[in-house]
């Protein structure tokens, strides 16, 4: 059953659905801000990544790549998920930049503790945010892309978790 379009999406992409038009336009708003931060925070962890120094460079330079792809691989899947709903996506980073709430970070030099700080608050941030995109599937009837999110969601824990830990002064859990 198709359903009737908000003057933002096309005919052509008109896909069927049996959610309402306001549960897709809910769940793709909420999966779209999602996807500018993931977007965002691959960047962020990219350029930590490119720029990380130090004793511990090679440790920090690797597990920052391995975020970095973990982060990047998500995209392709929030913004089918819009797709297969019916709704549109994100297309451009004037869009990414307008919808995102991570904070870029643009310093010329941040130091390496600080940096894992910074990432591990962001991933804080984003399984926030995705736990309460999984209420608005919950409230919509929308399983599948709740189960997505608890996916991701546990992948988010886990680089917050590896990022604590790196980060961390010997023996104390204290910034």
């Amino acid at each position: 059953m198709s359903k009737a379009k908000t003057d933002k999406t096309a005919p052509e992409l008109d896909t069927p659905t049996d959610l309402s038009p306001d549960a897709v336009n809910k769940i793709s708003t909420a999966l779209n801000t999602l996807l500018a931060d993931a977007f965002a925070l691959y960047l962020k962890t990219k350029n930590f990544h490119w720029h990380v120094s130090g004793r511990h460079f090679h440790d920090y330079h690797e597990m920052l790549d391995e975020q970095s792809d973990a982060i990047f691989a998500t995209t392709d899947q929030l913004a089918e998920r819009v797709r297969k709903l019916g709704g549109t996506t994100i297309k451009s980073i004037s869009q990414i930049s307008k919808l995102q709430t991570i904070k870029d970070n643009n310093e010329e030099y941040v130091p390496p503790r600080e940096m894992l700080r910074e990432l591990m608050e962001d991933n804080k941030h984003i399984a926030a945010a995705m736990r309460k995109a999984h209420e608005v599937c919950d409230d919509n009837d929308d399983p599948a892309t709740a189960g997505l999110l608890e996916n991701f969601i546990d992948e988010t824990e886990r680089r917050t978790w590896f990022l604590f830990e790196a980060s961390r002064q010997e023996g104390s859990n204290a910034a």
